[in-house]
């Protein structure tokens, strides 16, 4: 498939089923979740619904000849992001949503999403104060392996570069060692703290005057 195959566009509030769908078939460390995950939105609503309804401007999707396969999303200020999921976002999640406890052998389906839901990590550490923005991608298979990904990754820090910000972390599954050879490949390095979660990998870089940003978003994939 051709790069201009596909769009780059704003994402909207009107985009969100399909971008929950995106979410769900890259659940698994990437891979489809559609079996594992007993709620097919929950996911979606955790990782993708607050980015689109809170970052507008930062928020990405991907369009191809089949409609949305894929988007980026970013935060500029993670620490004023995590504090309106606190107060407007998850307390209706945790209305809606049981705790299933913290023993993660007794969990089903989606479970571990509710767990994030009741429990979630909010916190700025100390080891992340250089990289206060984050961001993260998603793509279906088919829009895998045509570059597509970095584009879209570039156009992300072109924007929090444009912004402001000093530099970008993001987490990533442990078990997902092509997303971490992606990143690496972009300039993220693994940040190790006892500050952080152990069940996920860390991985940040700087971006403000980084000579890679200059120029704006790559052309041929971004409208």
């Amino acid at each position: 498939m051709k790069l201009d195959a596909y769009r780059l566009r704003r994402a909207t509030i009107d985009d969100l089923p399909a971008l929950y769908r995106v979410c769900l078939r890259t659940g698994a460390a990437g891979d489809d979740a559609t079996d594992v995950e007993d709620d097919p939105e929950l996911l979606g609503r955790v990782y993708v619904g607050p980015y689109v309804t809170f970052e507008p401007k930062l928020a990405f999707a991907l369009v191809g000849p089949e409609g949305v396969v894929g988007y980026v999303l970013g935060v500029l200020d993670t620490r004023r992001f995590n504090r309106k999921l606190k107060d407007e976002w998850l307390p209706k999640l945790q209305r809606a949503e049981r705790d299933p406890g913290d023993d993660p052998t007794r969990w089903r389906g989606s479970d571990w999403v509710r767990h994030a839901v009741h429990h979630p990590f909010l916190e700025l550490p100390p080891v992340l104060a250089s990289y206060p923005s984050h961001a993260h991608i998603d793509l279906l298979e088919d829009a895998r392996g045509h570059g597509i990904g970095r584009h879209m990754m570039q156009t992300m820090m072109e924007c929090l570069a444009g912004l402001g910000s000093p530099g970008v972390h993001l987490q990533v599954n442990p078990r997902n060692a092509g997303a971490q050879a992606f990143y690496r490949s972009l300039g993220f390095v693994p940040i190790s703290s006892t500050d952080l979660p152990e069940d996920t990998l860390f991985m940040a870089r700087r971006i403000a005057d980084d000579d890679e940003m200059a120029g704006g978003p790559p052309g041929g994939l971004v409208s």
